[in-house]
């Protein structure tokens, strides 16, 4: 099988979720002994140089890199407002990838094109003219219902008004392309369901895929376990969470139990976490290690409250046999069970009750811990996403062959 990948950011380095995602199939294609290009969308947000990738990812997915201008424009947004267009995908809209898109096709014959995310949907058109390569869209989440939910959050009505606005817009585009593709695989089971309900497109849940990591041994139970948060901040949803629990949450949690720590890492933490007094809050930023990070904590609490798809950083933390306190958002498209290898919590109160438990029981969260791990082991291997996946491109181009 011979797939091309047009991802809206560089996949290498696996920096963060959506990379993850794209990291995880193109390398568990080439694993598998299938042909992978990669071209990937270069910005000044995920911005990626070229001695950042090892040779010998670069030789196996022959990765092109396209630099694209993402900064919002004032100007261009606010006219954006008199149009019917979204705004989220025009910014993806680029003639020199276009050009590198055409040039990729006319050098090399495909079988699939995968676009990662909707915002590659903008090249369909070029793939159709210049390739007969059947188009899968992976959708990571479900675009338009991320800015439904932040907009019923926002407070501000300027901004309320303003995000329904670019939800409208951001629903009509993404309804448009599901018929406009050859097949859809989305990350969730729940995702797939909603796009079934909306297109006679062939639909398949692709979760996140990861190889599992080691165990660490653990037997001492800490009183005082250690609990933590990883994520990139400059997803509104991690942000708008993070802030909440901040300055709602844990307030509670430290009066009832002042001993605890919260640790925060991942990029691009915002002023106002930097700069602000937080009584038992380690800021620590971006970290060389992730994994290492996770593996000397001991519960992670992730507070959505907005967002679609599936938790990337949620699954890795299960995978480390780590306890997740997180909310239905949150754990959303993971086979969890409650209380079982997950711990729920969608409210203050959920949360603080949480933590007490976790408290309060010593080896809650080695339990749970271990639940959690057995669940990842059964359900989320690579090896079988990708098998999975490959059934799924060849089921569609036999439907498109009879056509």
């Amino acid at each position: 099988m011979r797939v091309l990948f047009l991802c809206n950011k560089s996949p290498f380095p696996a920096r963060e979720g959506g990379p993850m995602a794209m990291n995880s199939l193109i390398e568990g294609l080439i694993q598998a002994g299938h042909q992978v290009k990669v071209l990937a969308v270069n910005s000044e947000k995920y911005n990626v140089r070229e001695d950042e990738i090892p040779e010998s990812y670069r030789k196996e997915t022959g990765i092109e890199l396209v630099d694209i201008d993402l900064r919002i424009k004032p100007l261009d947004a606010f006219l954006n407002l008199f149009t019917t267009q979204s705004y989220h995908i025009e910014r993806f809209i680029s003639a020199d990838f276009t050009i590198k898109v055409r040039e990729v096709l006319q050098r090399q014959k495909f079988d699939v094109v995968q676009l990662e995310t909707l915002f590659m949907a903008p090249y369909i058109a070029t793939i159709r003219e210049y390739s007969k390569a059947r188009i899968v869209l992976r959708a990571h989440n479900i675009e338009h219902l991320i800015w439904k939910r932040l907009s019923q959050q926002a407070r501000n009505p300027l901004k309320k008004w303003y995000l329904a606005h670019l939800t409208r817009t951001l629903k009509r585009y993404e309804l448009k392309t599901l018929g406009m593709v050859d097949g859809i695989a989305a990350i969730t089971r729940k995702d797939a369901a909603f796009f079934r309900g909306l297109t006679a497109t062939p639909v398949v849940d692709i979760p996140f895929g990861i190889l599992l990591p080691p165990l660490l041994p653990e037997n001492v139970v800490k009183r005082n376990p250690s609990f933590f948060h990883i994520g990139s901040m400059n997803w509104m949803p991690n942000e708008e969470g993070i802030k909440w629990f901040v300055q709602e949450v844990w307030p509670q949690i430290i009066s009832k139990h002042p001993e605890l720590v919260y640790n925060l890492a991942g990029r691009y933490m915002p002023a106002w976490l930097k700069t602000g007094i937080k009584p038992q809050l380690v800021v620590v930023g971006e970290v060389d290690d992730a994994a290492a990070f996770v593996a000397q904590h001991d519960v992670a609490i992730v507070p959505l409250l907005s967002g679609s798809g599936i938790r990337i950083k949620i699954i890795e933390a299960m995978a480390a046999g780590k306890t997740v306190i997180t909310t239905e958002i949150g754990a959303e498209g993971i086979l969890y069970q409650n209380n079982h290898n997950i711990l729920i919590a969608n409210t203050k109160l959920d949360f603080v009750n949480a933590v007490s438990r976790i408290i309060n029981k010593p080896g809650l969260y080695h339990e749970i811990g271990a639940n959690a791990r057995k669940l990842i082991e059964e359900v989320y291997d690579k090896k079988q996403i990708v098998r999975r996946l490959l059934i799924f491109y060849e089921n569609i181009q036999k439907q498109n062959a009879l056509r």
